[in-house]
């Protein structure tokens, strides 16, 4: 298999970025304004946080959560039910040789986010963190 001489980091490419951006902007747009034909995903609030695309384009998983708490595991059941009708309007968007295979997962950002805060409120880590700072304010003295 050839190598890519324009990306050779472990990250995404920009085409896998700007492919994925798209996506998730139809994919709220179609969901916000109630495109698809199903009244249960309609009465829904969904904001689709990520879509990352496989190197190859031809996955795209969203990352999606219902807004205000709702349960997420009924909200993915409905969006895998109408995939296929969200993928053909995503298609018409798109430029692309092929419409990736639509998946969806949990968002799990939020959850990371609160940990994050946890750890860091956590008075050993403050404690190392001032440690750093009282240490890098005597090396300028």
């Amino acid at each position: 298999m050839s190598k890519n001489k324009f990306h050779d980091g472990p990250g995404p490419s920009q085409r896998q970025l700007r492919v994925g951006e798209t996506i998730r902007r139809g994919l709220s747009e179609l969901l916000q304004r109630g495109d698809i034909h199903d009244p249960e995903l309609n009465r829904l609030s969904i904001t689709v946080g990520e879509v990352r695309c496989s190197p190859d384009l031809k996955i795209a998983t969203a990352y999606v959560m219902p807004l205000g708490g709702g349960d997420v595991t009924e909200a993915i059941q409905l969006l895998k039910r109408n995939k296929h009708e969200m993928r053909r309007a995503i298609g018409r968007k798109l430029n692309l040789k092929f419409t990736p295979d639509l998946r969806f997962r949990p968002d799990e950002t939020f959850d990371r986010l609160d940990e994050t805060r946890r750890l860091f409120s956590d008075e050993t880590v403050q404690r190392d963190i001032h440690g750093a700072e009282d240490d890098f304010d005597e090396d300028e003295g």
